[in-house]
């Protein structure tokens, strides 16, 4: 992606009014692409850099008659091309033209000038608690170029800026847009690199390289470490304890620790997908026990 204004990118969502990520009221914004495929992800359908249909075979009325899909683009017929389709042109137009609300299209292209005058509509809320812009993904930083021009604009209209990411990104992408940001959201899901790479799909090498190469660079910046407890994952004394050590003493730095939910396994079906065997839920008493980690 080109990093000039009205250069555009791939977004999937754009959340007003969020309290959870990041200080204040904010707009997250959540851009497609992540170089790992976490077993618990959440968010399917921001894997992809690319628009992805989601199709609801049960809400599909096609053997009723229904053809509104039928040469809204060449791969014809949704009902007949199926889950993972990738997106082009007016491909789009499925959800449009679906009566059953069978088609639901993840990714649309939009420019960084849109995107901040989307979020720039809400700064009435954000003087409370700096509130603002949020980059979200997905990894916001796999669409590099296009996340930084993005943060440049929010600066030139002076809204407080933020990001959440893996860390699994280019080390000089992410080290610009700290010089952008008033405040990161930093996961580390694990420190033992062949677990994660059996759980994630990429190794943790660039992950934690890039954090120390934030706490080196910019002590300024406040760093909000967050890890995400997924039982028979990480859900044990010594992993979060192991990583509760590795950040101690560290400045500008606190530690929170997410609860597994599983409020995205029914976009795993609509895209065609299998979720991963996980358990339903962490045992209470010992989420509260690993909270007393956080710092």
């Amino acid at each position: 992606m080109s990093g000039t204004v009205g250069k555009s990118g791939i977004v999937f969502n754009i959340q007003p009014y969020s309290l959870h990520d990041g200080p204040g009221i904010r707009t997250i914004v959540f851009l497609k692409g992540c170089p790992l495929r976490c077993i618990w992800c959440s968010n399917p359908e921001s894997q992809n850099t690319y628009p992805e249909i989601g199709f609801d075979r049960e809400k599909c009325i096609a053997g009723k008659g229904c053809d509104f899909c039928k040469g809204v683009c060449d791969i014809g017929s949704f009902s007949a091309a199926g889950a993972n389709a990738e997106l082009k042109g007016s491909c789009g137009g499925f959800r449009e033209v679906c009566p059953a609300g069978a088609i639901q299209v993840y990714g649309r292209e939009m420019t960084a000038e849109e995107i901040v005058s989307r979020a720039e509509e809400e700064s009435a809320f954000y003087s409370h608690g700096k509130g603002g812009i949020t980059l979200s993904g997905g990894e916001p930083f796999m669409q590099g170029d296009f996340a930084l021009e993005i943060l440049r604009e929010a600066k030139r209209r002076r809204l407080n800026t933020a990001a959440e990411t893996c860390g699994c990104c280019d080390t000089e992408i992410l080290r610009q847009a700290a010089g952008l940001l008033d405040y990161i959201m930093f996961d580390i899901k694990l420190l033992d690199d062949e677990r994660h790479i059996r759980y994630t799909g990429g190794s943790n090498r660039q992950i934690l390289e890039n954090l120390e190469m934030l706490f080196s660079e910019f002590p300024g910046l406040h760093k909000h470490i967050r890890t995400p407890v997924i039982p028979t994952v990480n859900d044990s004394g010594d992993d979060i304890g192991a990583i509760n050590r590795f950040l101690s003493g560290r400045e500008n730095c606190s530690y929170e620790l997410l609860p597994y939910h599983r409020f995205g396994t029914g976009k795993y079906k609509l895209l065609g997908r299998e979720y991963a065997d996980i358990p339903e839920r962490l045992d209470d008493e010992l989420f509260r026990k690993l909270k007393a980690f956080e710092i």
